[in-house]
């Protein structure tokens, strides 16, 4: 596996906790998240930016989940397939030099792996519509 998807699924893992958990601020969780995973450092510097750009961007991604899913309440999304959606999102709009079929791409592998299949088809198809419309 490579590196930089080792460091999305672990992003993956501590969006999922600091959800699970309710919080906001990724602070402490994160420092102690890394006293479990012992990574390579470049893999932790890109964990971390996926990690702290959703968070800071996470009330206009959950807009747009909102928006894109439609006949979705975000209440009822499972934890993981939201947090792909953010991650993949954030990654997305603001990910900086990841091309958009790349990011849809790690997102749907990362969904194969820690999700269902037919959350597999909905994150394509919501990731999709966001890179449709949202994107030059």
């Amino acid at each position: 596996m490579g590196r930089r998807r080792r460091a999305r699924e672990l992003a993956l893992q501590l969006l999922y906790e600091l959800d699970v958990r309710g919080e906001g601020d990724p602070g402490p969780t994160v420092d102690d998240f890394w006293r479990r995973h012992t990574v390579p450092e470049d893999v932790q510097t890109f964990a971390d930016a996926i990690v702290r750009g959703t968070k800071a961007h996470q009330p206009k991604i959950d807009e747009l989940i909102i928006a894109f899913a439609e006949r979705w309440d975000l209440d009822r999304m499972a934890v993981v397939d939201k947090n792909v959606l953010r991650a993949g999102i954030f990654e997305l709009l603001w990910g900086g030099g990841v091309p958009p079929k790349v990011a849809i791409n790690e997102a749907l592998e990362i969904a194969r792996k820690f999700s269902m299949e037919e959350s597999v088809r909905f994150i394509n198809g919501l990731l999709d519509r966001v890179r449709r419309e949202l994107l030059p």
